[in-house]
């Protein structure tokens, strides 16, 4: 019985057009007619072959090929690559976010994959119909579990203000929307809206998620007791 995850399985297939660069796959990708999906493990800048973000992308956004992109939480909170994000979701691409991506691999109108290759700082382009496929059902699967990234709602820095820290911290320290308003002087309309800001910077689920990220990244306020 064949054990090997999908990724697995795909890396020990050969490419069929070789080890590519830059301007291969700009070739292949300003080619796209429908749809390209992108799916990264890493939070860090995106270089090499596999960096989508480039004028191409936006060039064919603005042909209408839709884009669908799916990276790391931890992106959301990235210098640079957050505002790289929020970019091209504002030129109406699909970015979502979810706690780990289970591989890197780009996809051109369902019919070209192109997986990182072993040679460093290259990649591989697969046509066959197997490994085009399996690379699309294993997208396909994590895709609805991904959140949303709402461009509009991202700022420029990742980093939360004085005031976002501090209401954070009234809420995961046990305050309720209209106690942590009354504390910090604003609406409890406001707390909501900035609240659902900071989750979605996150890419939080539940404010319990959120506050725990934002511990984790040392964004919480110590409190006098």
């Amino acid at each position: 019985m064949n054990t090997l995850t999908a990724p697995a399985r795909l890396s020990l297939l050969r490419p069929a057009d070789g080890t590519q660069t830059h301007s291969g796959i700009d070739a292949k990708l300003a080619s796209a007619t429908r749809e390209v999906l992108v799916a990264r493990t890493s939070s860090t800048a995106f270089p090499g072959p596999l960096a989508t973000f480039r004028k191409v992308d936006h060039d064919n956004l603005r042909r209408g090929v839709r884009y669908r992109v799916v990276v790391p939480d931890r992106a959301r909170t990235t210098p640079g690559l957050s505002t790289q994000l929020g970019s091209l979701a504002l030129a109406g691409a699909d970015v979502r976010t979810m706690p780990e991506v289970p591989m890197d691999a780009l996809v051109i109108d369902g019919t070209l994959t192109v997986l990182p290759s072993d040679r460093s700082g290259g990649v591989a382009m697969f046509r066959l119909p197997s490994v085009v496929t399996t690379t699309i059902e294993l997208f396909e699967r994590v895709w609805p579990s991904a959140v949303p990234l709402i461009a509009s709602e991202l700022p420029d820095a990742a980093e939360l203000n004085l005031r976002e820290r501090e209401l954070l911290t009234l809420l995961f320290g046990g305050s309720t929307d209209e106690s942590a308003a009354a504390q910090l002087g604003i609406s409890v309309r406001t707390v909501r809206r900035t609240v659902a800001d900071i989750m979605n910077r996150l890419g939080a689920r539940s404010r319990f998620q959120a506050g725990a990220k934002a511990a984790d990244r040392g964004w919480l306020m110590e409190r006098a007791g």
